[in-house]
């Protein structure tokens, strides 16, 4: 049986790869791959937050009695009226009927005003969470997918055709029920997006994706011999693929508060909150933050940690003894010296050292000779 459920997972897998990729090739065009990848990336998150908003109200109405319904086909009158209260507390946003991805997808190569209509999309879905608890995960998500931009052509017509392009294609992906899938298509299907692309853009030190038999090993490291743990922190998150490795590894009770990250670069900042929706890690089992983890650490009050994985940036430049009160740093202080201007590798450590709890583990790639 488990070798059934294996080859349908890869056989599904490659299938899956070698169409979007396909897509995101044909529809690229001029412009280049690194810069389409928030295009691609970001109207597949929109496809997957559609049909997950769409699932989680047929399925309640359903098992209420109306087989018939489809939240796709009620009005958005009703929708405000009937479905809206509460939604943004479960899910973290909330989608009108017609701002639907199936819905936008139909009329997308007639509609004159595609790429505007993207934008009020994507700024009302991030705009429903203000106010609310989730509205930390949610604000920017949408920033770098802009529709108005020139690198999608020079005329609106030419924006429209390609966004249309991207719409259909990323439809035409199937992708199977949410419940009836071998693989975490959705979430597979980015990450190998992410990969892809940063390999063909000559990405360097993974500083968007650790590769995965990489993130695996990391993960079996701090988890090795262990039951459960607390939670799971990444320092240097990039898109996250660290911290999903341990939930693919793991099953859910094993972590018990979730996963916890920081990133300085705002695309991948955007990705890896993306990237924990994309994998059903619902916005409260997740706090991604923004900002540079050697001088403005955001989860102090969230450690000590039991399980901590990263892949630091290697040698980079960081303000060290420039600034003589880090040696004061409960982080830093224990090893008497800052690590060298020209290179933080240490200070990276050391930083993760400190966010452990007395029984935790890291697991941390650094570079030879360091």
């Amino acid at each position: 049986m488990a070798n059934t459920k294996e080859s349908n997972e890869t056989a599904q897998r490659a299938e899956l790869h070698r169409k979007i990729w396909a897509i995101a090739d044909n529809v690229r065009g001029a412009v280049d791959g690194w810069d389409f990848k928030q295009y691609i990336l970001g109207i597949l998150f929109y496809r997957f937050i559609s049909e997950n908003m769409t699932e989680f109200f047929n399925k309640a109405e359903h098992e209420a009695g109306d087989l018939k319904f489809n939240y796709a086909d009620i009005s958005d009158e009703e929708a405000k009226e009937d479905f809206r209260a509460g939604t943004v507390e479960d899910k973290g946003f909330f989608i009108l009927p017609s701002q639907l991805f199936e819905n936008v997808v139909k009329t997308a190569r007639t509609n004159e005003n595609l790429n505007t209509d993207l934008a009020n999309i994507f700024k009302a879905i991030e705009a429903s969470a203000v106010g609310f608890e989730s509205e930390d995960d949610i604000k920017g998500l949408f920033e770098d997918v802009d529709t108005t931009s020139n690198r999608l052509g020079g005329t609106v017509a030419e924006k429209n055709t390609r966004l249309a392009d991207i719409l259909t294609g990323i439809s035409e992906i199937n992708f199977g029920s949410f419940q009836h899938n071998d693989i975490d298509a959705f979430g597979d299907a980015y990450e190998y997006l992410i990969s892809n692309y940063a390999s063909n853009a000559g990405k360097s030190g993974g500083e968007f994706f650790t590769p995965q038999t990489v993130s695996k090993l990391l993960a079996r490291l701090v988890m090795e011999g262990k039951d459960s743990i607390n939670k799971v922190y990444d320092p240097t998150c990039g898109s996250g693929s660290l911290l999903l490795q341990m939930k693919k590894q793991f099953e859910e009770h094993i972590i018990d508060e979730g996963f916890f990250g920081q990133e300085i670069n705002m695309t991948n900042f955007n990705l890896a909150r993306m990237n924990m929706f994309l994998h059903n890690v619902n916005y409260n089992n997740f706090s991604i933050k923004r900002g540079d983890t050697l001088l403005n650490p955001l989860h102090n009050d969230e450690k000590p940690f039991d399980a901590i994985v990263s892949n630091p940036p290697y040698s980079i430049k960081w303000i060290g003894d420039g600034d003589p009160t880090l040696i004061n740093d409960e982080r830093f202080a224990p090893a008497g010296k800052l690590a060298p201007k020209s290179y933080a590798d240490y200070a990276f450590i050391m930083h993760s050292l400190s966010y452990l709890s007395s029984k935790g583990r890291a697991a941390i790639v650094c570079f030879p000779g360091i």
